[in-house]
């Protein structure tokens, strides 16, 4: 079973595709393909904002488990 990327990499592939939209865009001949364009790109921004957001749960999630350690080994003194 493959490995997820880390984050930061998931995020430069993301901006990297997010390039190519905006070129891809310059050269779109009809709304049809803006249109389609317009989608994706929104598919891709929210998809680095899940990656940011899911980094600040993770933090959140260790900055709770130490707490949660301390607390543990305050009540066993």
């Amino acid at each position: 079973m493959e490995k997820h990327k880390p984050s930061d990499e998931m995020l430069e592939d993301l901006d990297n595709m997010l390039s190519k939209l905006n070129a891809m865009e310059i050269l779109a001949k009809d709304e049809f393909q803006k249109g389609v364009i317009q989608i994706l790109r929104a598919l891709i921004q929210g998809q680095m904002h899940s990656v940011d957001e899911f980094s600040h749960m993770k933090k959140a999630l260790d900055e709770l488990l130490l707490q949660l350690f301390k607390v543990q080994n305050n009540t066993k003194s």
